[in-house]
């Protein structure tokens, strides 16, 4: 969990970090290149009004040496399209061929304005015809590309920076939370060795009064909660200890069918007891590599949560079949319960749907807690959904 946690925090930081640095390029690049366009458009509009020339004194005009760093020329079209005049007497890139070629290429489109290659271009209606000018961008769109790769390259140098850096300083700043959690979780295994023996003292006692006055109802009462609080203690240490020695699990080959049907058959008889239906799907002969009385525990906690919480003449499934390289385990369930929006909820810890009836069934809401670190331990990933019906189905996948 801890290292989930870190490398959240470092996705999200480093994933903020590359939408600000994005946003922040892009918004300059863009401006960069419409600050381009602006003054291209500018120079066209000069050059438009004085019939694809530069006037001797334009009032305004951006530079006074703007005419002699200007290269452009323009062609003047008839009605259909032919050429009648080429001027590219400012221009040396482009002979009098390129340039109608050019301007006949654009004619047929019908574009007023945009981009031949590196010429910005415009097309207007004169007296004699039609007439396009085009303007040499080519060193403002060679700079604008320079300035691009190289925001490029210094962001994503800064970006390597910083997230170096976030992983460095990220054990850091979740060090107080990792050692709270140690503590929590040794506090609850600690807690739990230490209880034991008042419980184990109290059941004892308990007996002896038993065989002094007899049974009755108020030493039953104390006995079952005794019971109760005897499973609690134990499945919170077994929590605790599964989240402490998940790299210490025994990892040992055996059959999983085998154990799923040894399994889900001492369920078959409560289920008939209940009076409900209990169907099972296992293929056969999948073997499992893994801590095997640990999966046995979790069988058993899916199904009897399922047993536990369908109602009398309901139904259970129980589901194990190879998928690709996985392998999955399904219970599904008729259910009268109401089931959370947020379903990943019945992970949590305590946490209880209804809670009068969990009380009086004798669940803490720890069982589906220790299946989902049972799953955690072995790589695997658990679901739960709701199913055809009022149903709620709690599916595995084990990497195979």
């Amino acid at each position: 969990m801890i290292r989930k946690l870190r490398m959240r925090l470092v996705v999200v930081s480093i994933g903020s970090l590359l939408v600000v640095l994005f946003l922040i390029m892009g918004t300059v690049n863009i401006l960069n290149y419409q600050q381009i366009l602006r003054d291209a458009d500018q120079i066209l509009g000069i050059l438009k009004e004085n019939e694809g020339r530069f006037p001797l004194r334009e009032p305004g005009m951006i530079s006074p040496e703007l005419p002699f760093e200007s290269r452009y020329f323009s062609v003047l079209l008839s009605v259909d399209g032919q050429v009648i005049m080429v001027d590219t007497g400012r221009i040396a890139a482009i002979d009098e061929s390129s340039a109608m070629d050019m301007a006949q290429e654009i004619w047929q489109t019908g574009k007023e304005q945009g981009f031949f290659s590196v010429y910005r271009f415009i097309q207007y209606e004169e007296a004699d015809g039609t007439r396009i000018i085009f303007l040499d961008c080519s060193r403002s769109l060679s700079t604008f590309r320079t300035f691009l790769w190289a925001s490029i390259g210094i962001s994503a140098l800064g970006l390597l920076a910083v997230s170096a850096l976030i992983l460095f300083f990220s054990g850091r700043i979740i060090r107080p939370i990792v050692e709270s959690y140690e503590k929590q979780k040794q506090f609850i295994t600690d807690a739990g060795h230490e209880l034991r023996t008042p419980i184990t003292i109290i059941d004892a006692d308990t007996e002896v009064l038993k065989l002094e006055t007899g049974e009755n109802e108020w030493l039953e009462d104390i006995q079952t909660q005794i019971r109760r609080l005897t499973a609690l203690t134990k499945d919170l240490v077994y929590l605790s200890r599964m989240e402490e020695d998940r790299r210490q699990s025994p990892q040992l080959e055996f059959s999983l069918s085998d154990l799923a049907e040894e399994t889900a058959q001492s369920f078959q008889s409560r289920a008939l007891v209940q009076n409900k239906k209990f169907d099972l799907f296992i293929t056969p002969m999948l073997s499992y590599t893994g801590d095997e009385s640990a999966l046995r525990q979790l069988i058993s906690i899916l199904l009897d949560n399922a047993l536990k919480y369908s109602p009398e003449g309901g139904w259970i499934v129980f589901r194990m079949e190879k998928q690709g390289k996985m392998i999955l385990l399904q219970v599904e369930n008729s259910t009268k319960e109401a089931l959370p929006e947020n379903l990943n909820r019945l992970f949590e810890r305590f946490y209880r749907a209804d809670p009068s009836r969990n009380s009086r069934s004798g669940g803490y809401g720890l069982g589906l807690s220790i299946a989902q670190a049972i799953v955690g331990v072995h790589k695997g990933k658990m679901t739960a959904s709701r199913g055809k019906g009022d149903s709620l189905c709690i599916s595995i996948f084990l990497p195979d």
